[in-house]
């Protein structure tokens, strides 16, 4: 099966800035594919080659098949986006705002209305098809500018940061409506910096940082491949606890005030640490995409 995107060597530099250095991936249809990375990594640059927002500096670049250099007119008509940045128009209702993004599309009046309301019934939204934008919760902003970039009926769906300020709730109803859209057989983009996000929804993942991508799979490979079932943390660790690890040479990360030591040992483990070199608090958790997430890019902050 043709991959819905399919990026080799993609470049992006503005000036002497290189913010997409020669990536290359595939997605498919009916799959949901994260974008992972600090600020800064090239998450949102190489989406805005992939809708035909930002031109490509090198490599090659096909959605749907074609060619965005050279089709990114018929790449744009099929494709949704939903941007960091809330940009309904505040003097519209919610069902003006989604008529009035129709006209960009050329649909006709009678099947923007039909899509408008199959929309904002999917969304749940439809109790507030009067409503003022001023006058809906973030949740339900971000719930609005999804359904949207749906009107169309696009094919591929591109979702920046889509939750990020909304409330457990509010996102876990995003989060389900993305998995309902997956059934479909549309194709998702995701960026976000909610690990737990990521590893909820996402079929398929890369991390990048500083332009490139570092790895690439699914959430459950990654986390089984790179740190192994468990997290062991210990609070304080007294130097026996390191020269035991290094006698052993068992891996571990040393934080100011706190070790951690991801194993594929368990409990196991956990049991000879905490029983014989654990002077303050123990714990064994099991290991997560934030946990790879950070062996990868680091602890520290960015600018």
């Amino acid at each position: 099966m043709e991959p819905v995107i399919k990026a080799e060597n993609l470049t992006k530099r503005f000036r002497e800035m290189v913010a997409v250095d020669h990536i290359s991936f595939e997605i498919q249809a009916g799959q949901c594919f994260g974008f992972l990375g600090p600020n800064g990594a090239g998450k949102t640059s190489t989406i805005r080659m992939i809708y035909g927002f930002s031109p490509i500096t090198d490599g090659r670049l096909l959605v749907f098949g074609k060619d965005i250099r050279r089709h990114f007119r018929e790449i744009k008509a099929r494709t949704g986006v939903c941007q960091q940045e809330n940009n309904l128009d505040p003097d519209f209702t919610v069902w003006e705002n989604l008529l009035v993004y129709a006209r960009y599309f050329d649909l006709p009046k009678k099947i923007a209305r039909e899509k408008a309301e199959e929309w904002l019934n999917f969304m749940g939204l439809i109790h507030k098809r009067n409503s003022r934008i001023p006058e809906l919760s973030g949740g339900l902003m971000r719930r609005l500018v999804v359904a949207r970039a749906l009107m169309h009926n696009p094919e591929l769906l591109i979702l920046d940061e889509p939750t990020t300020g909304l409330d457990p709730q509010s996102r876990h109803q995003v989060w389900e409506q993305i998995r309902q859209l997956k059934t479909k057989g549309l194709c998702i983009l995701l960026t976000t910096h909610y690990m737990d996000e990521a590893e909820q929804i996402c079929d398929r993942l890369v991390i990048m940082d500083q332009g490139r991508i570092l790895v690439e799979g699914t959430p459950l490979s990654l986390i089984g491949r790179h740190i192994g079932g468990n997290v062991i943390e210990v609070e304080n660790p007294a130097p026996p606890l390191l020269d035991f690890l290094k006698a052993r040479e068992i891996p571990f990360e040393q934080l100011p005030h706190r070790l951690l030591i991801p194993t594929r040992e368990g409990e196991k483990l956990f049991r000879q640490i905490s029983d014989e070199y654990c002077t303050g608090g123990c714990t064994l958790r099991m290991a997560t995409l934030e946990d790879v997430f950070l062996k990868f890019t680091g602890r520290g902050l960015r600018e």
